[in-house]
């Protein structure tokens, strides 16, 4: 592990596996580089890219310098993709995948983009309430558990899934972390219309044929807002897809834009 300094002086923690040019991992909420779907994924394109994993800001190895704004993340993400190199293709999950679209409408330098099931309703009134607010009242309560299991059925995860979640030996993890769910909570709320139409870099926009409707929905809507966005249904379960259908699709299309380019 290695970490870099953000702008805000916050250390970030981030490793990077492989050899060619550098593709940069952007997890969603709850996952950092010691949970979630993402180291996995590294080693399977480790073999075409150089792939860099990052904890994002109050997870892992990361700090978490006070008081948080989206910006902040977004200079994580270009402490992160300087460290790689200087310039990146970037994959995003989830909330992370906002948060590489944020990065991508700042200027950063992503040349490539892929996005797994982005939650991004551009067509759809705000839903009430604020759930940042509710999930930073009920950490500051002390009802760190109620937080994790509060953002998870806001967000719509299945209420099977909810049900086990406290049983779940990860569980005491999540508690952990549960602060940082806010971030995201703010995070996707951020992405705009506008902000989909600065983004010009190349985008593919993947969804499960599993999920629910909501979430195929908004990938496919957000994919045809971006200039250069594709949208691409693929087998997999509910909100993600295995690294053995993702990680081919993503060599593929990085690979692409990678032609030409010199190895690290």
């Amino acid at each position: 592990m290695a970490t870099v300094t953000s702008r805000d002086g916050t250390k970030i923690g981030f490793e990077q596996v492989g050899t060619g040019p550098t593709l940069v991992l952007v997890d969603a909420a709850g996952g950092f580089r010691g949970f979630g779907p993402m180291g996995s994924l590294a080693q399977r394109l480790a073999d075409r890219f150089t792939v860099v994993t990052y904890d994002r800001r109050g997870r892992g190895e990361s700090g978490d310098t006070l008081p948080y704004t989206v910006e902040r993340e977004v200079e994580d993400l270009a402490a992160v993709i300087t460290a790689g190199g200087g310039a990146a293709f970037v994959h995003g999950f989830s909330s992370g995948a906002a948060l590489a679209l944020l990065g991508a409408s700042a200027g950063l330098p992503i040349s490539m983009l892929s996005l797994l099931e982005p939650p991004i309703a551009l067509d759809q009134s705000p839903q009430e309430g604020d759930l940042a607010a509710e999930i930073d009242e009920l950490v500051a309560a002390g009802r760190r558990a109620d937080a994790v299991e509060h953002f998870h059925k806001s967000i719509g995860v299945p209420p099977e899934m909810v049900a086990g979640m406290r049983q779940a030996p990860f569980f005491p993890m999540l508690e952990g972390i549960a602060h940082t769910l806010a971030y995201d909570a703010r995070i996707t709320p951020a992405v705009s219309h506008a902000t989909l139409q600065s983004v010009t870099a190349p985008a593919l926009v993947v969804n499960s044929e599993s999920s629910d409707d909501r979430l195929r929905g908004w990938a496919a809507g957000v994919a045809a807002a971006l200039p250069q966005g594709r949208h691409l249904p693929l087998e997999g379960e509910w909100h993600g897809v295995s690294d053995d259908v993702l990680a081919p699709v993503l060599a593929d299309f990085f690979g692409g834009g990678a032609r030409g380019a010199s190895p690290r």
